[in-house]
């Protein structure tokens, strides 16, 4: 399955980090550039293993997924129960270490992914690699920003709070 990765680092702690990457509508669409809309599905509330979201993408595609993973601070893992025709499978998860220096993080998001028709996988997948790469670039460019945000930072703190 074709793979597209992206890392920044990003000037706070792996905790705060990980709050920000879970922010909620509307302080996350202050800095996912990839969301138009999102919530949970289901009557959940927060995020957390099992519980599914409801995503429009900047595109207008629709996705229905899935958390199998949820390890705060460290990591979080997705899966796509429902979404676009063109996806057999999707699937994603970001992470969070400790960055080079203290006080600092460093995300990597992957995502994984099958097209189908299954004739058509040679070349869906060079274009859901480059289309898929251009997105997951732009989106942790925007979470970085989200990281400098102070909106965004007093939301993140926050649900650490809570």
């Amino acid at each position: 399955m074709p793979v597209v990765e992206a890392v920044t680092t990003v000037p706070v702690p792996p905790e705060l980090a990980f709050a920000v990457s879970q922010t909620v509508a509307p302080v996350r669409y202050r800095w996912d550039p990839f969301v138009r809309e999102q919530h949970f599905v289901d009557g959940a509330t927060r995020p957390g293993k099992g519980v599914r979201t409801f995503t429009r993408s900047r595109h207008g595609l629709v996705m229905v997924s899935e958390y199998v993973s949820w390890a705060p601070p460290t990591n979080v893992g997705m899966k796509m129960v429902r979404g676009p025709w063109f996806f057999e499978r999707f699937g994603g998860g970001w992470r969070f270490a400790p960055g080079p220096e203290p006080g600092t993080t460093v995300a990597t998001w992957r995502y994984n992914f099958r097209c189908r028709p299954a004739f058509l996988r040679p070349v869906a997948d060079r274009i859901g690699v480059w289309l898929l790469g251009r997105d997951i670039r732009r989106r942790i460019a925007g979470y970085a920003a989200g990281c400098a945000d102070p909106e965004v930072l007093d939301a993140a703190r926050r649900s650490l709070a809570a």
